[in-house]
């Protein structure tokens, strides 16, 4: 069994983060991306929350245990890169970029990856989060089988054309 790979079924679940100001971090996640606030621990005297997309129990928890006015790692450190929300279209992704620019977020890049389309920021602890969404997966692939892998970089503000 130690050779067996992991079910297919096995998703993440959710990502746990450090932050430094636990209500900056709520502004951030709660009202520039939209997630809302599923459980405060504060009212228990935890400083932590959590947040979901839909109905889930949560997709982001995040706490000041050890983190309460601390300064994010420095650049070359080991650590989360980013972590990824994945929009089910185009559209949606385009919605997601102009709530993040109505509420003063400008995204740092955007980038076609070929089987995916990602917007790249950093929270405000500079944990780094991409947006983005799969396109369907017959494109993921060219005509030989291979995966279509790019690294083109575009305005992020072509997305809001597909906006309402």
């Amino acid at each position: 069994m130690q050779n067996e790979p992991v079910h297919p079924a096995v998703r993440v679940g959710h990502v746990h983060l450090r932050v430094a100001d636990l209500d900056r971090a709520l502004a951030f996640y709660r009202d520039a991306l939209g997630f809302h606030v599923t459980g405060d621990g504060r009212a228990a005297g935890l400083p932590m929350a959590f947040l979901a997309a839909g109905d889930y129990h949560h997709h982001i928890g995040l706490n000041t245990f050890e983190s309460a006015g601390a300064a994010p790692p420095p650049p070359g450190h080991a650590g989360l890169y980013h972590v990824a929300f994945l929009y089910p279209d185009r559209r949606e992704l385009g919605r997601a970029v102009g709530r993040l620019l109505d509420h003063g977020v400008v995204p740092d890049h955007a980038t076609d990856h070929g089987g995916t389309v990602s917007v790249y920021l950093d929270d405000p602890d500079g944990n780094g989060v991409e947006l983005y969404y799969d396109r369907p997966r017959a494109d993921w692939f060219d005509a030989a089988g291979r995966p279509v892998l790019k690294n083109d970089r575009f305005d992020f503000r072509d997305l809001l054309s597909t906006a309402p």
